[in-house]
């Protein structure tokens, strides 16, 4: 498979993807999408929006998702370290409910396919970062839905930096539990 390597997860259709990075004193060059790799590695979806956001240590975006209008979503820090975590939302998976997360950084320069039927959100740990994500949807105002993001129910195992506050959206704080989806 080209110049990607790819893991899948505990649970399906997660995948989180290493790209080939080529290095020496000047820098390094990757790439970081090949619709053919992709969809060798089983993800291939026509992607049809770029985001970027750049955001301080403690924020936590999420758990979002949209309802009528779903998103496959391939998500990447370009800077700094973000914990990101997706959370099954499909009713008819033995994993509904189920969490996964993973350190994406500058450094390792992972990747993480996140399907449609899922929550998404990301926690910034390093003191800055950016972060960058294809969409197979276009965003719909008005179409977001989200999960709060410390539900009992979920148990997402958040790695919050030790006295640095919390800093959430308003909207973030008034999502529901699971049990209400």
């Amino acid at each position: 498979m080209g110049k990607i390597t790819v893991e899948t997860c505990e649970i399906e259709g997660l995948k989180i993807i290493t790209p080939q990075v080529f290095g020496d004193a000047r820098g390094y060059f990757m790439e970081t999408y090949s619709q053919r790799d992709f969809a060798e590695a089983g993800i291939d979806v026509p992607f049809v929006q770029d985001n970027q956001s750049a955001s301080t240590q403690g924020v936590l975006r999420g758990l979002h998702y949209q309802i009528n209008h779903p998103q496959d979503k391939l998500v990447r820090c370009i800077r700094g370290e973000v914990f990101d975590v997706a959370v099954d939302l499909r009713r008819d998976s033995k994993t509904f409910g189920k969490w996964h997360g993973v350190i994406l950084s500058e450094e390792n320069k992972k990747q993480f396919f996140v399907p449609k039927g899922f929550a998404h959100g990301f926690y910034v740990i390093s003191e800055y970062a950016e972060f960058a994500y294809k969409c197979s949807d276009f965003y719909t105002p008005g179409d977001e839905g989200g999960l709060i993001w410390n539900d009992p129910d979920i148990g997402v195992e958040w790695p919050l930096v030790e006295g640095v506050a919390l800093n959430l959206s308003d909207r973030d704080t008034k999502w529901g539990g699971i049990k209400e989806f």
